[in-house]
């Protein structure tokens, strides 16, 4: 059995809205190994994005624990959940985030100015992973001049770059069309059989499906479904 390495145990967030209590993510035990390629899947306010927050660092449980490796996420201090996802994680989401004044290049740059890198190897590693994703002759370009999945390439270089031990994708091709969002799916399917671990988000279970090795299936906070759980 492949040894678990991103581990929930009655994992739990919960909201207050006005008086009522909202449980976005309800006693959710899952274990992740290194490699897997993991799609959540639901229907709107089933919790799969509330999840990969909080698997991401982006967000704190209410109650539950979060382990990767050795590493327990529900007991870092805000510094050091900072550093990891600084340094171990690349988020991906479905708006872009670039920013609009700077270039392709400067964008990614933008994701080693918290690590320390000097900035000769910023520009080498940037242009490098640009231009493995097919960006090379759009280096200067501002996300304007830009098509979307071109601007998604942009991202997924920036989350790239920091070299992560885990991609984390929330509904990656959401604000894409068919062919861009095909482009992106193999792009990510290309990444997992190199060997990097991803956990993507998306309403499109067909898509998921077609790219995952393991689908989990959410409904309420609850995981209801999981194709390939590890015991």
């Amino acid at each position: 059995m492949t040894e678990p390495w991103i581990t929930t145990k009655e994992l739990c967030r919960y909201y207050q809205r006005g008086p009522q209590e909202i449980r976005a993510i309800d006693s959710v035990n899952l274990n992740i190994a290194r490699g897997e390629f993991v799609g959540i899947v639901g229907s709107s306010g089933s919790g799969k994005s509330t999840l990969l927050n909080l698997l991401a660092g982006l967000d704190t449980p209410t109650a539950g624990s979060i382990a990767v490796g050795a590493t327990v996420l529900s007991a870092l201090s805000r510094k050091d959940l900072a550093a990891y996802r600084a340094r171990q994680v690349g988020m991906i989401f479905q708006t872009f985030n670039l920013l609009p004044h700077h270039t392709a290049l400067r964008n990614v740059e933008v994701a080693l100015y918290f690590n320390d890198t000097p900035r000769n190897e910023r520009h080498k590693r940037a242009s490098e992973i640009l231009t493995s994703l097919g960006m090379g002759d759009r280096l200067e370009h501002r996300p304007s001049a830009l098509s979307g999945g071109e601007q998604q390439r942009v991202a997924i270089a920036r989350a790239l770059v920091k070299r992560p031990e885990v991609i984390f994708a929330d509904e990656p091709t959401g604000n894409l069309d068919y062919e861009n969002a095909r482009q992106i799916a193999a792009l990510l399917t290309d990444l997992n059989k190199e060997g990097l671990t991803v956990v993507m988000v998306s309403h499109d279970l067909e898509l998921a499906r077609s790219i995952c090795n393991r689908i989990i299936k959410m409904h309420y906070g609850r995981i209801v479904e999981d194709s390939g759980a590890q015991q």
